[in-house]
């Protein structure tokens, strides 16, 4: 399917995404819509004939565990809502531990590399599966940025991609700046992975900034997109001519005429180059053929616990304080495990904007501190909860008319069910006096 130029929706520039010429198609993240109802600007859209889809980020396809049922329904009836033509997600694990590995789930908050192993790719086949199942229109996956590697992997990342759409038939979501972040964090060149992978199996293509500090790509989505991701979007475009390109953005986001810029720079790119037939991959060894599963002790279950073992392992040490596991670049684990830990206080802060709002500058700081203590163990609705019930039981914040503003916010959302009209206005008022 011919998709065009498209960018992603977000709240904070719906007005501006619906102004901006020249748009055939917005992305939308899955779990930021009610299953029910569209936002009236994506309403607008779909009426004005905008195609949009579905991105998922939370199924955790990449992980030990297969899909929820409850999370691939959820993604099934948001593409049936917005008459998609497809769903996409990401090839990555955001949660793990659990009976497995007889430890307490915990959540990521973030999306993780998959190790490019056999083993991983085997669950991840088998969860696709199951996805594609599950869903009323085709599933494509996208690449992710990492800042770690994992040791003793098996695969190149084309290698990993183009087995994984031999075995599944899924479709690809190439992000032309998580190639880059891989760049330069990993050493991957992305000529040599786009060479590996089928350019024919490509869905789309996101496009999106980034930040270098210290020697690592952070992979923002609140910055400009830079020279080097247009030069990959180059190198994929001299492969081939893709059915889709999106620009992403979800923070700090610029004027109208700065997204405008940018779109245009993309279309630039795509129009100086060729558009002619898809370069075969380069010739050279192809990877081993994946083992036989064997029954019994050396099964599909045998390496979903290899897979949930490496995973819980990781994951612990990156949020819950665990040793850094054999192999892995412990410089490297400390910058992911401070920015997971920052990405938890953004998004604590824009769900819950109330508390940012009571504790003040102190507010950074003292999430910090908690999440170094207290791993996500549920979404970030729960993690905001639970960081305020911390701070009470522990007598902050020190000044008493923001300690009594926070006990009635923990109030509201905590009980079961919620507060009647005239609870919440005298809980209003209370908050206005203790203010004063």
């Amino acid at each position: 399917m011919k998709l065009g130029i498209g960018i992603g929706w977000r709240p904070e520039i719906a007005d501006e995404v619906e102004a901006l010429p020249g748009i055939d198609w917005v992305e939308a993240v899955a779990e930021n819509l009610c299953g029910d109802h569209l936002p009236a600007s994506l309403a607008r859209l779909r009426e004005r004939g905008v195609t949009v889809v579905p991105h998922g980020v939370s199924l955790g396809l990449g992980g030990a565990e297969r899909p929820e049922p409850g999370r691939l329904t959820a993604l099934a009836e948001r593409a049936a809502l917005l008459g998609a033509p497809l769903v996409t997600e990401h090839i990555a694990f955001v949660r793990a531990g659990g009976p497995r590995t007889a430890s307490p789930v915990l959540e990521a908050g973030h999306l993780l590399p998959v190790p490019r192993t056999w083993a991983a790719l085997d669950v991840l086949c088998e969860n696709v599966r199951i996805a594609q199942d599950s869903l009323p229109v085709p599933l494509a996956l996208e690449n992710i940025a990492a800042l770690i590697s994992w040791p003793d992997e098996e695969l190149t990342e084309g290698q990993f991609l183009a087995e994984l759409v031999e075995r599944t038939g899924v479709g690809l979501l190439i992000d032309v700046a998580n190639l880059h972040t891989n760049h330069v964090n990993r050493g991957e060149d992305p000529a040599t992975a786009l060479g590996e992978l089928p350019v024919e199996a490509i869905a789309y293509v996101h496009v999106a900034g980034g930040v270098e500090k210290d020697g690592v790509w952070h992979d923002t989505h609140a910055h400009p997109v830079t020279a080097p991701v247009l030069d990959v979007l180059a190198e994929l475009r001299s492969r081939v001519s893709p059915p889709g390109v999106l620009l992403e953005r979800d923070d700090d986001f610029p004027p109208a005429g700065e997204l405008a810029g940018e779109l245009d720079a993309i279309r630039a790119t795509l129009d100086a180059g060729p558009s002619g037939v898809p370069r075969t991959r380069p010739a050279g060894p192809s990877p081993a053929p994946a083992p036989a599963p064997v029954r019994g002790a050396a099964g599909p279950d045998a390496a979903r616990d290899r897979v949930a073992v490496a995973q819980a392992s990781l994951l612990s040490a990156l949020v819950a304080g665990a040793p850094v596991p054999e192999g892995f670049d412990h410089r490297r684990l400390g910058v992911q495990s401070r920015a997971l830990a920052a990405k938890r206080a953004d998004v604590v802060a824009k769900v819950a904007p109330e508390l940012p709002e009571i504790l003040g500058q102190g507010y950074r700081d003292a999430f910090l501190g908690y999440a170094k203590a207290r791993p996500m163990s549920a979404g970030y609705r729960r993690d905001a909860l639970d960081f305020a019930e911390q701070l009470l039981v522990a007598g902050r914040p020190e000044d008493g008319a923001a300690r009594r503003r926070l006990t009635y916010w923990w109030q509201d959302r905590a009980a079961p069910r919620p507060p009647r009209r005239t609870t919440r206005l005298a809980r209003a008022a209370r908050s206005v006096l203790a203010g004063r």
